[in-house]
């Protein structure tokens, strides 16, 4: 039997037997952080993860584990923010069969949906609303909103890419669009200022000449690098791929590859991320001849 999914099981039978212990002795508050606190060192244990083959394999028990924590705190927060993070991460990045990542991802839409009601009624369904309506209401969000903000704007970018081809999916772009801009003006820093690596995303999905601004993707793509201290690889990835791809820039495509093919992938928080990262700039530079 593989080694993590014989943990994952060991760790299942084990938890009912911890919270009947905890439910005994009245101590639901201490379930609930126990719970959330597994979430929490789940989710980091594989982002930091160097072999996402492990990953890959491993990550359908997870995912089931969450969700079974989720149905025995159905409320709760921080489960649901970690449920969305889980699925989200794993259909983009493992998954290839288009309607399983739409179900995957729609998963991780669903969990932080429901986190953000959980969080505060007034952002009950927000993502739905008339968008004026909707920008009112994240304009009302704080600097403590920002974990919630950021991962639900994260899992319905990853929703929009994984129905691509349904323009009432892209017709929802510009509230993610919002969402990430409002990240940006309360907390820039907030994960690695990755929220600038998708607005630097969004501005180059078209070419210029069909609306692109690559201009402007590329001071969002050159601050998400100086954020991370360089260190989020996958942020050079899509600044080679995005921007220096539609400029027809092969000087800083080639540059960006080779510093990400030459950094150290370790990096809490990244290692997984830089590890695909690694991987994809060797296809982009293999691809390039052909490209340029």
């Amino acid at each position: 039997m593989n080694s993590s999914l014989f943990s994952t099981l060991h760790l299942v039978r084990l938890l009912p037997v911890l919270f009947m212990l905890l439910a005994l002795n009245g101590c639901a508050s201490i379930t609930s952080s126990a719970t959330s606190n597994l979430s929490n060192n789940l989710s980091s244990a594989i982002l930091n993860q160097d072999d996402p083959e492990t990953v890959e394999a491993g990550m359908p028990s997870y995912l089931l584990l969450i969700d079974s924590l989720i149905e025995g705190d159905p409320q709760n927060e921080k489960l649901l923010l970690g449920g969305s993070k889980l699925y989200g991460a794993y259909a983009a990045a493992f998954i290839k069969e288009p309607e399983r990542a739409k179900l995957l991802a729609r998963k991780a839409r669903s969990y932080a949906d429901r986190a953000l009601c959980a969080h505060d009624v007034k952002l009950c369904n927000v993502l739905e609303k008339p968008y004026d309506d909707f920008a009112a209401t994240i304009a009302t969000l704080k600097v403590g909103d920002v974990p919630l903000l950021y991962a639900s704007g994260a899992s319905w970018a990853g929703w929009i890419q994984a129905n691509s081809s349904d323009w009432n999916a892209i017709a929802s772009l510009p509230k993610v669009k919002a969402v990430m801009t409002r990240v940006v003006e309360l907390d820039e820093t907030y994960s690695h200022g990755e929220a600038h690596l998708y607005l630097g995303v969004f501005a180059t999905l078209l070419p210029p000449a069909l609306g692109g601004k690559p201009e402007e993707g590329r001071v969002h793509f050159e601050r998400a690098i100086q954020l991370s201290g360089g260190r989020d690889l996958m942020a050079k990835v899509e600044y080679a791929r995005r921007f220096a791809r539609i400029t027809y820039d092969r000087e800083l495509h080639d540059k960006l590859l080779h510093e990400v093919l030459d950094a150290d992938a370790s990096e809490p928080g990244l290692t997984l991320s830089n590890v695909l990262a690694k991987r994809l700039a060797k296809e982009l530079l293999a691809s390039a001849d052909n490209y340029f």
